[in-house]
């Protein structure tokens, strides 16, 4: 009989710790991923368009994931998320279905326990003060992420476009950090041991001048060729790494410094698999470190089964 994990089950279960560990695995030891299946379906006069993004993950004889993610701007005029995602668990010999689980919990807690991770060896190992830039779910969970790998940091900040948004987030989380709302964002950025946005611009927020030496940038937001978190000062002379080579496909944020020439694919150190096989990717205390992340439907396997391998009776 399938298993079904709702909101609540599925966050149990990937509390950060035991999660990033879980997605340190899997990238050492691989699974298969192909390309994700992206569809636009074409709604009711007036709502627009609906895409659609399947993206599957096995590992043979054990596990098949699938994920399956719809996206509608024109939620918003409904009063409805413009996301909603679902994952279903199968037996990889069988077939069988073994477990659906709360696709938007997966996604946001290992988008933020995939960072962390990233993070654990790029970021020096006493940074203290984190930048979160965004407050929409992922960017929640970011300090709580950051923290389960780098107990050193005793300080976020929090900046959106909207105050309010930031003061709200950062009302949420305070108890027992020391985090406030800020309104200067190249402030911000400049008094920042790392700073990590999760947000959906289309234009760079972050600029490279106001990075400080050795400092490391997180960038989760841009997804698409169309969308950009940072300028191209940001990757020049920094250490580059990505979740996974679809990043350099897919990510405003690398495409257009590719195509102006201030980085080439040669400048990208590696990807979270290689990553996860060295004790530190920073090579000195001053270097600056950028990871540029898509998402990978491996993680979404990781976190899967975690869950399955916890909760299920």
């Amino acid at each position: 009989m399938i298993q079904t994990f709702d909101d609540h089950a599925t966050r149990r279960a990937l509390a950060f710790a035991p999660l990033i560990a879980a997605l340190e695995r899997l990238f050492i030891s691989g699974c298969e991923v192909p390309p994700r299946h992206v569809h636009s379906i074409a709604g009711e006069q007036g709502q627009g368009l609906l895409t659609t993004l399947i993206m599957p993950a096995w590992l043979p004889g054990r596990y098949l994931g699938i994920k399956t993610v719809n996206i509608a701007p024109g939620n918003t005029a409904l009063g409805l998320p413009g996301l909603f995602s679902s994952y279903l668990l199968y037996d990889a010999s069988t077939g069988r279905p073994l477990a659906s689980m709360a696709g938007d919990e997966i996604t946001s807690r290992r988008t933020a326990a995939a960072s962390a991770l990233a993070a654990s060896r790029l970021a020096r190992p006493d940074a203290r003060s984190l930048l979160v830039v965004g407050a929409g779910r992922v960017a929640a969970l970011l300090p709580e992420a950051y923290r389960a790998v780098l107990p050193s940091i005793e300080r976020v900040r929090v900046w959106t476009r909207r105050p309010e948004a930031a003061a709200a987030l950062a009302g949420q989380l305070g108890a027992g950090i020391d985090i406030e709302a800020v309104p200067d964002l190249a402030r911000a950025v400049a008094e920042a041991d790392i700073v990590s946005c999760a947000t959906l611009a289309t234009e760079p927020l972050i600029r490279g001048e106001w990075l400080r030496p050795g400092s490391h940038l997180d960038l989760i937001g841009s997804f698409t060729p169309a969308m950009r978190e940072a300028d191209d000062a940001c990757f020049a002379g920094a250490s580059l790494w990505v979740d996974t080579d679809e990043a350099l496909r897919k990510s405003g944020d690398l495409l257009q410094p590719l195509a102006s020439g201030v980085i080439g694919a040669a400048d990208v150190r590696g990807d979270l698999a290689a990553l996860c096989r060295l004790r530190s990717g920073r090579t000195s205390a001053s270097e600056r470190t950028v990871f540029k992340s898509v998402g990978s439907a491996l993680e979404d396997l990781a976190a899967a089964m975690l869950v399955y391998e916890q909760e299920a009776p």
